[in-house]
């Protein structure tokens, strides 16, 4: 089965985005690598983010706020799909990436703004995971490999209603 490289984009790279590496890299189809990067990254991740991407499975090692000029250097690793999740994200000038992935905007509201207990908190960035897997969980459905580049787009770009 071919994997297919998915990096998620937000403004920090520190929670909804490290949540989307996670989710992609421990998906159970094992369709998916997930990376994640950020336009003005932040110094550390959130350590909500943290506990939940550590309770999927994934490498603590592997978590950290990265620039996403990082995938865009020659020497990285080719994505075949970006998908920004902060609406900040989404309207900033993003780099030229390498093989033109598809893209799409899965807008999440910013867990990490959430004021009130730790619950409140852990519950909205559950909520966000919850959602991120959702979608993923459909992309995964689809028979990727027999679609071309547009049709590929446009089922990112639906995904983004539900």
């Amino acid at each position: 089965m071919k994997q297919y490289n998915i990096l998620f984009l937000c403004t920090h790279n520190s929670s909804r985005s490290i949540l989307g590496e996670a989710l992609a890299s421990t998906h159970t189809s094992g369709c998916f690598v997930g990376y994640s990067a950020g336009s003005t990254p932040g110094k550390s991740i959130n350590p909500i983010a943290e506990e939940l991407a550590l309770e999927m499975g994934y490498s603590k090692t592997k978590m950290y706020s990265k620039s996403w000029d990082e995938f865009a250097k020659p020497d990285a690793p080719q994505m075949d799909f970006i998908i920004t999740v902060c609406d900040s994200a989404a309207n900033e000038e993003c780099p030229v990436w390498i093989g033109h992935p598809a893209t799409a905007h899965w807008g999440f509201p910013d867990p990490s703004k959430v004021e009130g207990s730790d619950d409140d908190k852990r519950k909205a960035f559950k909520s966000v995971m919850n959602g991120l897997k959702q979608k993923i969980d459909a992309f995964a459905l689809l028979p990727l490999e027999k679609l071309d580049h547009a049709s590929i787009e446009n089922e990112l770009r639906k995904l983004a209603s539900t």
